[in-house]
Parts: C-alpha cells; structure tokens; sequence
C-alpha cells in the first residue's frame, strides 16, 4: 500500500534555491520571495499601467511587510497604499509618511475612532487619506466623527459594479451620500469611488458571461454612476478624484478604458499558485514556501 516514488530531478533553478537555503537558511519553515522575479512582474505590471495612462495603488494586506512594500513601491515609483485594517492603516501612516492611502473596505466608525487616537508623526489624513464607505448611514456615522475631532474626512464612496458583495448599486443612494458631503463642507470631501472588479478576470463559469463581456458590464455601471455624480453634482467633481478600480486579475482589462486613474494590485506580484491565472500568464511565481527535510 505504500505510494511508489514518482518524484524526478527538479529544475537548475530550484537547484539553486535549494543550495542557498542549505548554505545561508534558518533551517525551519520560511516564506522565501525571489525578488528577480519580483522585479519581473513589477515591470509587467508598470508597462501596462502606463499604457492605460494610470497610476499603480499597493494592495498592502497581499504584500504584508514594510520591507516589501517598500521595495515595490520605489520601483514602481509610486507612493499610493490600499489598506484595510486599523492596526496596518496606523502602521503604514508611521513608516510611510508620504503616502497616499485609501482604504480597500469600509470600517466600523469605531475604527476609524482609534486610527485618530493613535495616530502620530507627519501623515496627514485630511490630505492623504480616503475613507472608503459604502451607505448614507455610515457616511452619517462618520460626519458624526468629524464634526466630533473638528477635522475633515476625505470619502471614497464604494461602487457594486457587479461582485455584489458590498457598495452602492443604485444613483438613489450615491444620491443621498453626495447630498450628505455636499452639505458639510467643513467636515466631508468627496475624494471619489472605488469598483473593485476581480471576477473579471478569476475564470468565472462561462454561463456568467465571458471576461470581455463581464468588463463591459462593469465599466458600464462605473460609467453610469460617474455620469450621474456629475451632471447631479458637478460642484463636488473634480479632475483629481480617485477612480480606483480592478483588482490582480482584472488589472490588464483596464488598459482598455480611460475612465478611471488608477488600478490596485497586490498578490499578482507574487503569484501565488491560486493566482495561476490566464490573465496573469505574463507573470512568474516569486514566492514559495520552503521547509528543510529532516527525514525520507
């Protein structure tokens, strides 16, 4: 009953990862990044958000070191962060003043509280700060705390544009939100929106539709709640707001459209093997997860 050994030489290149890990190692389990292949998909990332005419935002949670974002980020050549946790949203504040950050998911006003508790050094949210928030009730909760630390809150509004797991998915409530920040100047900007879009590109079943015809779907609904923002509120709209979309497996689609400024993305830098995707067939795994062999 005992499995045949069905393993066979593997590649120079493992070879070689297995050489320095004997050499230069913990010995014990790591998480092993190859930062030349890192470098590779850095790239193939950059060349296309610069024929999309785009900016390039770090989802932060996939790339969950300062060390590592930091290094991404200076040869991306950009300073724009998406988080999405209290604790990180602090954390990122600190090691990275200059930085331009947007949260990728609502929180709890209470959250968003203790971000402002302790918070500390030179970032300044009232200018590199987006809080992501996806009803009128929340907006009002946040208004609330603005009003309460007599500051200003800079809000992207979450758009539903078509994975149906959170934000607006009608003008009659973005209606209510812009109509909320429009009335305290003082204590709300309108920063933009966010349509995260990732089932573009993950290989859906094809009875939803293909990935051209489901990017068509999104960047109508994107288009139409951009239309309605600006002819119901053209006071609020500005050519600098933040139109964030895709995700790591949609990102490629966006060189198609001119709509938004920029795309977010983070686990297609390292290509995992659950992000072993048509869309990212340009890109090369660059991390693994290494253990030594004590006993065969």
């Amino acid at each position: 009953m005992r499995p045949a050994d069905r393993g066979s030489p593997y590649s120079e290149y493992f070879h070689q990862l297995n050489q320095q890990l004997k050499a230069h190692g913990p010995m014990r389990p790591v998480l092993l990044i190859d930062l030349d292949r890192l470098d590779h998909n850095i790239d193939i990332v950059m060349q296309s958000v610069q024929r999309g005419g785009k900016h390039l935002r770090l989802v932060e949670k996939s790339l969950p070191a300062p060390g590592l974002l930091a290094y991404i980020a200076k040869r991306a050549g950009t300073r724009r962060l998406m988080s999405f946790h209290q604790p990180f949203l602090n954390h990122d504040a600190q090691v990275f003043p200059d930085a331009d950050i947007l949260l990728g998911k609502p929180l709890p006003v209470r959250s968003a509280e203790l971000f402002y508790q302790h918070h500390q050094g030179a970032f300044d949210p009232a200018r590199q700060l987006q809080w992501l928030l996806d009803t009128p009730q929340r907006l009002q909760q946040y208004l609330a705390l603005a009003q309460g630390l007599g500051t200003r809150l800079r809000i992207n509004i979450e758009l539903d544009v078509g994975l149906h797991r959170g934000g607006i998915s009608d003008n009659a409530v973005l209606g209510q939100m812009l109509g909320l920040i429009r009335a305290h100047p003082q204590h709300l900007e309108f920063a933009g929106f966010m349509g995260y879009d990732p089932f573009v590109g993950m290989g859906v079943p094809g009875i939803l539709g293909s990935p051209q015809a489901l990017f068509e779907k999104v960047m109508q609904r994107y288009n139409g709640f951009v239309d309605f923002s600006r002819q119901q509120f053209a006071t609020l709209w500005r050519d600098d707001l933040t139109l964030n979309t895709a995700g790591s497996p949609s990102y490629r689609m966006h060189e198609q459209e001119q709509l938004s400024s920029e795309v977010s993305v983070g686990t297609a830098l390292l290509k995992p093997t659950h992000y072993d995707l048509p869309s990212l067939s340009e890109h090369v795994p660059a991390a693994y997860i290494a253990t030594p062999v004590l006993k065969s």
